[in-house]
């Protein structure tokens, strides 16, 4: 998504584990209503386990997104925690043969359009479209909405993701949002 340059986030919960069962048992927990379709605003706010959280709208000019620094700037812990990310990205066109190449540090599992796309587990680094790439998929005209959920365990944390063409090349010709216009 042009190396991740919008997103809404917050921190829901902790944990420990990043193997594919764990990080599968606990992306799929309900934490909120509506939380595998919300669409939230910047200061938006949700309950989890009786504590208020809001949603942050982040821009970003590098290819990563920095979770250790965002959590620190709101006063918490980026350690034993779950992040969740949503954003919109508007495609012109029916684009048919993308790819999402992602990178997380550590464990993700992402979303297109409410269908899981990809996720990969344990605690890695985060690199660019060589960590891991999805099924070729089509992205349909208007907004395609992108949602991702991070788990780190300790230390740095971080994501990044872009759409690849049919020729594996960077997308090129959208726009991306915090909001589906």
């Amino acid at each position: 998504m042009a190396s991740s340059r919008a997103g809404s986030f917050w921190s829901p919960s902790r944990r420990r584990r990043s193997t594919q069962n764990a990080v599968q048992t606990e992306v799929k927990k309900e934490y909120f209503p509506n939380q595998f379709t919300v669409i939230p605003k910047d200061g938006d706010k949700v309950t989890v386990n009786g504590k208020d959280l809001a949603w942050h709208a982040v821009d970003t000019k590098l290819y990563n997104v920095n979770l250790y620094h965002f959590a620190r700037e709101q006063g918490m812990s980026a350690e034993n925690v779950l992040f969740w990310a949503v954003t919109i990205v508007n495609s012109p066109k029916e684009i048919p043969n993308v790819r999402l190449a992602i990178g997380s540090n550590a464990a993700s599992v992402w979303w297109l359009n409410g269908e899981e796309l990809i996720g990969i587990y344990n605690d890695r680094q985060t690199t660019i479209d060589d960590t891991a790439c999805s099924k070729r998929v089509t992205l349909k005209k208007g907004p395609n909405v992108v949602r991702a959920a991070i788990v780190n365990g300790g230390g740095a944390t971080d994501f990044c993701a872009r759409f690849l063409d049919a020729d594996d090349k960077p997308l090129k010709g959208y726009t991306v949002s915090l909001s589906a216009k």
